[in-house]
């Protein structure tokens, strides 16, 4: 079989097969719905939402250990006084402010 496209026979493709094996390698890399440039950024945004679900995770069990005090009664007097301020019967609360002006 003689080769007829003597422009790719100047570049060192000697052969069809080369020039087809090249075609479907190209359009397997960067032109198919399965290319890698796809898988590419499919990974990435993968690797993003691990790192999301990791982040998630610690805060769901820094909230748990949260309840869990909250859910005592000092932790409920604790969080009434500090948020609220709440006092007990007979109990006086002073509230210091710094000034900013010195």
């Amino acid at each position: 079989m003689k080769f007829k496209f003597p422009y790719f026979k100047k570049l060192g493709f000697s052969s069809l097969y080369t020039i087809i094996i090249l075609f479907f390698l190209v359009w397997m890399l960067f032109f198919d719905t399965n290319s890698y440039l796809t898988h590419r950024e499919l990974n990435k945004e993968i690797y993003k939402l691990n790192k999301q679900k990791q982040f998630l995770e610690k805060e769901i069990e820094k909230d748990k250990k949260n309840l869990q005090i909250l859910n005592t009664t000092e932790g409920k007097e604790k969080l009434g006084r500090e948020l609220y301020y709440l006092k007990r019967e007979h109990e006086e609360i002073f509230i210091i402010e710094y000034d900013t002006i010195n």
